[in-house]
């Protein structure tokens, strides 16, 4: 699965109930995460596989959608369904959807 293929959402089509996956580091989470999203680094994904629904589409996020990128591509691998945010929390919060601290 090459770059390319790695599904992905635009925020403003993200849907209302959708199961948001933050990537990020403690850092960047506390410094502003979507209010519904769970908080699992990139660097721990491996070891917490299991707290990952596989009977629903993840959507995944980082800072810009590099990283979600990634880890979206390693889940569909897995055998998840899930969908990179294209723009990550920036394209969030420049949309003006919440964010919180």
């Amino acid at each position: 699965m090459n770059q390319s293929e790695i599904p992905e959402v635009d925020v403003t089509a993200l849907p209302a109930d959708a199961y948001v996956i933050d990537v990020r580091e403690a850092d960047e989470w506390a410094a502003g995460h979507a209010p519904d999203a769970v908080f699992l680094p990139m660097s721990q994904i491996t070891g917490r596989v299991a707290e990952i629904p596989n009977d629903r589409t993840v959507y995944v996020m980082c800072h810009s959608g590099a990283r979600s990128a990634q880890v979206a591509q390693w889940l569909n691998l897995q055998g998840f369904d899930a969908v990179n945010v294209a723009g990550g929390i920036l394209a969030w919060a420049g949309n003006g959807r919440p964010v919180v601290a």
